[in-house]
């Protein structure tokens, strides 16, 4: 089980839920089940509006890595990511700290979702 906690001003209070570690629920699906209000369009990693911050808080290795190619293109362009975080995430798995919630898969890792 991962512990996804997401903070933001349009909420009253933090919310922490449990996402099944495993499971190929985007991040975007996952506060959809719980209705936490991200902003999302297109739901495939085109237009960007479900951009967003995601902090690590496990302390073991991140697993949740791996970046698409839509998320690496719309990321690029909005100024959100280096070639170097790029190249960090592939070959050393540092993540970078902006994610697409739709791209973004779920790891048995607690994270805190800043949007």
């Amino acid at each position: 089980m991962a512990n996804v906690t997401f903070t933001s001003p349009r909420m009253k209070k933090d919310l922490t839920v449990y996402a099944v570690a495993g499971d190929t629920n985007t991040l975007l699906k996952v506060a959809q089940e719980h209705k936490v209000p991200l902003d999302f369009e297109c739901q495939n990693g085109e237009c960007g509006s479900c951009l967003l911050q995601v902090a690590v808080l496990s302390k073991n290795a991140p697993a949740g890595v791996a970046l698409t190619e839509k998320e690496k293109t719309v990321l690029r362009y909005a100024g959100k990511i280096t070639a170097q975080q790029i190249e960090d995430a592939e070959t050393r798995d540092i993540p970078p700290p902006w994610r697409l919630a739709c791209q973004f898969i779920v790891r048995n890792e607690d994270i805190l979702v800043t949007f």
